[in-house]
């Protein structure tokens, strides 16, 4: 018995040595996933970001200016966008903890512990060897979620319908000469960010000149980890290993060429909550900053699932308010802004311009 002991001793000292050298050599990767650890036990004890009262409902407000609009032809207080809502590919976190339509909850159950020491073994692996990287932390798009970019770039690139209205939106898409202007906009999370830079590959290589603006107001609705953005204010995203080894494109040169991080600063606020955002998104989108009548937002379920809950009429009986945008689906909407004597602004989503251009919900 001593001699296993001392066998394992033997093997032991040397192995902490090493990784305390590795852990110091990466100091302030360290530190940074230190602080991240922290931000996230924080946000799982404090978060309120799925905590808000009830807005008023919309149609309350929006609906007589409507009947005004349609009676008179007066739209003086009421402004319309197109909004495209792109709901990431499925993510490493994804992967571990959620059962998802790709598996029987069977696979999951037996899989989930192999999966979660998998996951904590390589989360180890990327803090020993200095990575600004996490399974966990601002989870990437996983393999399957890659997969899932692959298909919606194939759908961009070949899409064919009968369908005009369909067809007008997939021009707007994919920015087609005859097609009007569309502005890409993007949560901070790098799966978002992944998406619409695999999804969108074709337009983007087309316009050179043309970037994914990141609107921190899209960050996830959750109090996980998984939506808690690994990169510093103001810095480039930089592609997960797994982008890394896609052939779909070059996402590192995408990131750093073609995403636009001006707005990025940092993570969202302990004290904010989604609607907050959800309002800030809405407020974006009809400023100046946004002159395009149509916006390809890529984002995330649960907050694409609020804003059809808050925005839509509550009469609506939409599968949005109680369902999810698959992975890498498109849903088409009409936002209305209606500006009120006061100069209060009321946002309300069209309920009959609802339409899904890719996938559907779930």
């Amino acid at each position: 018995m001593n001699r296993y002991i001392i066998l394992f001793s033997s093997f032991l000292r040397p192995a902490v040595i090493l990784v305390c050298a590795m852990l110091l050599f990466n100091l302030p990767t360290l530190i940074y996933k230190i602080g991240m650890f922290l931000r996230g036990i924080l946000y799982l004890a404090f978060c309120n970001d799925k905590s808000w009262k009830k807005p008023q409902d919309p149609i309350l407000v929006v609906g007589p200016m409507l009947a005004k609009e349609k009676e008179t032809g007066d739209s003086t207080n009421l402004e319309r966008k197109t909004i495209y809502f792109v709901r990431h590919g499925e993510s490493t976190w994804n992967d571990t903890f959620n059962k998802g339509s790709h598996r029987s909850a069977a696979v999951f159950a037996i899989g989930f512990i192999p999966g979660l020491i998998k996951a904590l073994l390589f989360e180890l692996y990327l803090i020993l060897s200095g990575k600004l990287d996490s399974w966990f932390y601002d989870s990437p798009a996983s393999n399957l979620g890659l997969s899932q970019v692959k298909d919606l770039a194939s759908f961009m690139k070949q899409a064919k319908t009968k369908d005009d209205t369909i067809a007008q939106h997939i021009a707007i898409l994919k920015a087609s000469p005859d097609a009007p202007p569309s502005k890409i906009i993007c949560s901070s999370l790098r799966r978002a960010v992944t998406t619409m830079a695999g999804g969108f590959k074709d337009r983007l290589s087309r316009r050179p000149s043309e970037k994914v603006l990141i609107v921190p107001a899209l960050q996830e609705i959750s109090r996980n980890p998984d939506a808690l953005s690994i990169t510093p204010a103001h810095t480039q995203i930089q592609a997960s290993w797994i982008d890394k080894t896609s052939e779909l494109t070059n996402f590192q040169a995408t990131y750093i060429n073609q995403v636009d991080m001006s707005l990025h600063d940092g993570n969202k606020p302990l004290g904010s909550n989604g609607l907050k955002r959800m309002r800030d998104f809405c407020q974006f989108v009809f400023s100046p900053s946004c002159p395009e009548d149509f916006v390809v937002a890529g984002g995330h379920s649960i907050w694409f699932r609020s804003f059809f809950k808050t925005f839509l009429p509550y009469g609506e009986n939409h599968p949005g308010k109680n369902k999810k945008i698959i992975n890498c689906g498109i849903v088409a909407l009409t936002l209305i802004k209606a500006t009120r004597p006061s100069g209060q602004a009321t946002y309300m989503i069209d309920p009959n311009s609802v339409e899904v251009i890719y996938g559907g919900f779930h």
